[in-house]
């Protein structure tokens, strides 16, 4: 059954999901009590080292060994570190524009992700309080 990629990749994923978040909950709680809630320090830390692992294994695991299959990859980048942070993936897309020379779309993105996703969030909070009045 595990022979199948089309099982076996979903199953990888998944397994690094669960760590990811499980992981992403645990170090956010224990990141509040060490630093207390007056700042996220909690998601600042996990999504900075989210990126230093993504940056870590796509260079030295990916990059350099190739050793490692695609399940495994997909295991740790897109389960884990995607569970964990998606934050991660944002800033390997992004090195991945400026090292291929696209220093205009990569800063393009880089920035239009962060506002955009900024006025989404607000928008998002102004549509659930439209209709939490049409509720009422």
């Amino acid at each position: 059954m595990l022979q199948n990629p089309t099982i076996r990749t979903p199953v990888a994923i998944s397994l690094g999901a669960i760590a990811g978040a499980l992981s992403r909950y645990y170090l956010g709680l224990w990141f509040n009590q060490l630093f207390g809630t007056g700042f996220p320090y909690g998601t600042l830390i996990i999504n900075i080292s989210g990126c230093f692992v993504m940056g870590f294994f796509t260079t030295l695991l990916i990059g350099l060994l190739r050793a490692i299959s695609l399940d495994a990859r997909l295991l740790v980048t897109t389960g884990f570190l995607g569970s964990y942070t998606t934050f991660s993936t944002y800033e390997l897309d992004t090195a991945k524009l400026l090292q291929q020379g696209n220093l205009e779309i990569g800063l393009f993105y880089w920035f239009s992700s962060a506002v955009l996703g900024m006025v989404c969030f607000q928008l998002g909070i102004i549509c659930a309080n439209f209709f939490t009045i049409i509720k009422e």
